[in-house]
């Protein structure tokens, strides 16, 4: 009947039995068959990967560099606006305990320590803004600038890993008629510009860039 062949099970289907002849069953030996091809071609990238020099990094450990442990002392300041160093320095230290496996330890028990001095903290006027009162513009946004100098140094040979002088962040704020208010801004546009070189240091000794 017409039915009859429809619902006639499924058959395996054999190959002649020469050279390479197998059964084949549906489903099981495409996915098995998929999987392999799936570990072929990882092995393979692995492989192109290491040629070109890509290796498997774990992570929260540096890359080309092999760092036992870190000390941070507390940065120096010489610019204008004292007392921001200690700050700058928890953040950065907060970089490292966050993000890496890197142990922090005491300067004398380091392998290598990160140095570093802020050197500026100024503000310059961006934007103005014309009062009507006194028929001349007035600053209505200011510029908080940020640079400072570091280094990772090799406590056992004396040997600078990485140095940068010139390392520079820059936020904008506003500025209106009340004082504390002005105030507030330009301390949170200088958290801003310490959590940016806070990064950027991180970066250039883990990453190295």
């Amino acid at each position: 009947m017409w039915w009859s062949e429809a619902a006639e099970p499924c058959r395996s289907v054999k190959r002649p039995s020469g050279r390479g002849g197998r059964e084949i069953r549906s489903g099981g030996v495409i996915k098995r068959s998929g999987l392999a091809w799936s570990c072929v071609l990882l092995c393979v990238l692995l492989l192109l990967l290491s040629r070109c020099g890509y290796k498997i990094q774990p992570v929260g450990r540096p890359v080309g560099i092999d760092i036992q442990s870190l000390a941070i002392p507390m940065f120096e300041s010489t610019s204008s606006l004292a007392g921001f160093e200690g700050d700058f320095t928890r953040m950065i230290r907060q970089e490292f305990v966050s993000h890496s496996s890197v142990p922090l330890v005491s300067r004398e028990a380091s392998a290598l320590v990160l140095l570093g001095r802020i050197h500026t903290i100024r503000t310059d006027p961006l934007g103005y803004s014309l009062d009507v009162s006194r028929d001349y513009p007035v600053t209505s946004s200011r510029w908080l600038i940020m640079r400072l100098e570091a280094k990772l140094v090799d406590r056992s040979t004396g040997k600078t890993v990485w140095a940068e002088e010139n390392l520079e962040e820059k936020t904008s704020f506003q500025v209106g008629g009340d004082p504390l208010v002005n105030r507030h801004n330009e301390r949170q546009a200088l958290e801003e510009n310490g959590r940016r070189l806070a990064k950027r240091v991180y970066l250039k000794t883990m990453e190295r860039f």
